[in-house]
């Protein structure tokens, strides 16, 4: 295999397979691909690169296109990071909750970045920031919005990539773990390892306050995971079951991977963490299952709330506090 590449984003996916040795969960064997190695630092580099590629090439559209999304995250970064590569225009629509070092780099990378201060009727920014994407879309006639909550595209990237080296890599896959929030991730997933997998079981982690699986919305803390909205693209997915996680829970499993096995990762995957060891907590089997999962980002984006102590100490009494009254 060459490993010398003339551009950072032939470096896009073929991430490393950790099969990781958990006390807690003796009864299988656990297989996670390390998405944070890729260059941008997460999953999301697989959608950008796939989709922005696959709608050139589709002639969709051209060197002056002005491309826009509405993100404050992990895709954000990937696709300002990519489109600049490409010398195409970005426009990202933000939130004020941004955390800072996503705000810093996609203003460094985007051409312009649009932050929707005014809270929607849903007390969050969601919509009003989707109501500035279509503001811009009106008055840039050469526009594609990216849209990644129902663009196909989006889903299309993870069936041939991560899907794929997935199947490739661990024979008899059994159960696969995904976080879920724009929903493009365990959509693609899905479809590729039901493919090759029929009986495989695909279990979505989503976390408490978030109404992807009909749960009940309230504020959320961490990034990366749930969402406000359903995404349009879930329509297309293959899920056997459905795992929500507190999101103390988050703060601690993080903290777990970090000092329990030297793993600096991100809030979805101390998420995906915990949940698995939920799912397999006291359950026997004649064979040990292979199960697959994905660590999305890494931890660097997240020192200064689930790693950081003063952080996690307000977050908590802040917990406490609603569940008290």
């Amino acid at each position: 295999m060459n490993l010398i590449y003339n551009n950072i984003f032939h470096m896009v996916g073929n991430t490393p397979t950790l099969n990781l040795n958990v006390e807690q969960l003796e009864n299988i064997n656990l297989f996670i691909k390390m998405e944070s190695l890729n260059p941008t630092g997460s999953v999301k580099d697989r959608a950008a690169k796939y989709l922005i590629d696959k709608i050139y090439n589709d002639g969709l559209i051209n060197k002056d296109t002005i491309i826009i999304e509405s993100t404050s995250g992990n895709f954000g970064i990937a696709l300002s990071a990519y489109c600049k590569s490409r010398g195409l225009k970005f426009y990202c629509v933000i939130d004020p909750l941004i955390s800072e070092v996503n705000e810093m780099l996609i203003r460094k990378l985007s051409t312009e970045v649009i932050k929707v201060n005014e809270r929607d009727e849903n007390g969050a920014y969601l919509l009003n920031r989707i109501k500035k994407v279509k503001e811009i879309k009106e008055q840039f006639p050469n526009s594609y919005w990216v849209n990644q909550y129902a663009n196909q595209h989006n889903s299309d990237a993870y069936y041939h990539t991560l899907g794929t080296e997935m199947c490739n890599e661990i024979e008899n896959i059994d159960y696969v773990f995904a976080g879920v929030s724009s929903g493009g991730t365990i959509t693609g997933l899905s479809q590729k390892i039901k493919e090759v997998y029929p009986n495989a079981k695909v279990i979505a982690v989503d976390i408490v306050g978030s109404v992807i699986f009909g749960g009940k919305s309230k504020k959320r803390h961490i990034p990366g995971i749930g969402s406000s909205r359903v995404p349009e693209i879930l329509n297309f997915a293959f899920i056997d079951d459905v795992i929500a996680i507190d999101e103390t829970e988050v703060v601690k499993e993080c903290n777990n991977l970090l000092l329990q096995h030297n793993i600096f990762a991100g809030g979805s995957s101390g998420a995906v963490f915990s949940a698995i060891k939920k799912y397999f907590n006291g359950k026997s089997f004649s064979k040990k299952p292979n199960v697959v999962t994905l660590f999305a980002d890494r931890g660097d984006r997240y020192a200064n709330t689930v790693y950081n102590e003063q952080w996690c100490e307000k977050f908590i009494n802040e917990i406490e506090t609603i569940k008290n009254n």
